[in-house]
C-alpha cells in the first residue's frame, strides 16, 4: 500500500484491455471510527487482504460504477461475504451477489466522505468519492491518467482506440454513454466546485495537485461545449 495522506492508501494492480495496460487502483480509507472503506476490487491475494486488515477494520467494500465489476467476486470473497458490499443501483444485477446503494451514504461516513453521483450516463451511474480531511476526489472511469510518455501499443491503444487524448482524459466509451449532456456537466460543475487537489482515477497515475482544474479541462476538452 502507498500512503498518500494521513488514513488514505492506494495500491495499484495489473489490468489489461486488449493487451494494453490499463491497470486499477484500489483506494483504502480509514474512517475516525478505524473502518476502514475499500474501494474497488482487485485479485487480492491472502496477503494483500491482511496488509489491508493492518490498516483498520474492514467496514465497507466498494465499486462506484456499473461497468466496474471485474474483480468484484473475487473482493467480495477475499474479505468475506458477511461485509456490506456497496454499489449503484443495479449493480447486484450484474455481479448476481447482494449489494447494497451508494447512497444514502452509510451515517458513519458523514463528514468524512461525500459520494456525489455524475448524472446524464445511466449506463454507467458512476459515483465519485469525495474524502474531505485530505480533499480528495476518488473515481473509477469518468477521467484516465495514462503516462503521457507512453510508448508502442499502449499509447496507440489509449489515444487511437479508448480516444484518450490528454492526461487526464476521458475515453471515447465514456463519451458515447453520455445520454444527457446538460445532466453530466452539471454533476461535474457540482463536483469541480468541491475544489478538491488530489484526484484518485480508477486507472493510470494519481494526479497529486490541481485535480479540480485536470478534471475541468479533461471535460472541456471532451466536451467542448461545457
Amino acid at each position: 500500500m502507498i500512503q498518500l495522506a494521513d488514513n488514505l492508501w492506494v495500491r495499484h494492480y495489473p489490468l489489461s484491455i486488449l493487451g494494453s495496460q490499463h491497470g486499477r487502483t484500489v483506494t483504502v480509507i480509514r474512517l475516525k471510527s478505524g473502518k476502514l472503506i475499500i474501494h474497488s476490487m482487485a485479485p487480492f491475494t491472502a496477503a494483500d487482504v491482511a496488509e489491508i486488515r493492518a490498516l483498520g477494520t474492514p467496514g465497507w467494500l466498494v465499486e462506484s460504477m456499473l461497468l466496474h465489476d471485474t474483480y468484484s467476486r473475487k473482493g467480495w470473497q477475499a474479505f468475506g461475504s458477511d461485509l456490506p458490499f456497496l454499489g449503484p443501483p443495479g449493480f447486484s444485477e450484474i455481479v448476481k451477489f447482494p449489494t447494497e446503494p451508494l447512497l444514502p451514504a452509510p451515517p458513519e461516513w458523514e463528514g468524512e466522505i461525500k459520494v456525489m453521483p455524475v448524472g446524464g450516463a445511466p449506463k454507467l451511474l458512476e459515483h465519485a468519492f469525495l474524502h474531505i480531511p485530505s480533499r480528495t476526489l476518488i473515481v473509477a472511469d469518468l477521467v484516465f491518467n495514462f503516462p503521457a510518455n507512453e510508448t508502442g501499443w499502449n499509447r496507440f491503444f489509449h489515444r487511437h482506440i479508448a480516444g484518450i487524448k490528454g492526461h487526464p482524459g476521458m475515453s471515447r466509451v465514456f463519451k458515447m454513454c453520455i445520454t444527457d449532456p446538460a445532466a453530466f456537466i452539471a454533476s461535474v460543475d457540482d463536483i469541480i466546485a468541491t475544489r478538491f487537489e488530489r484526484l484518485i482515477v480508477g486507472h493510470g497515475e494519481v494526479v497529486e495537485r490541481g485535480g479540480w482544474e485536470a478534471l475541468a479541462a479533461a471535460v472541456k476538452a471532451a466536451l467542448p461545449g461545457a
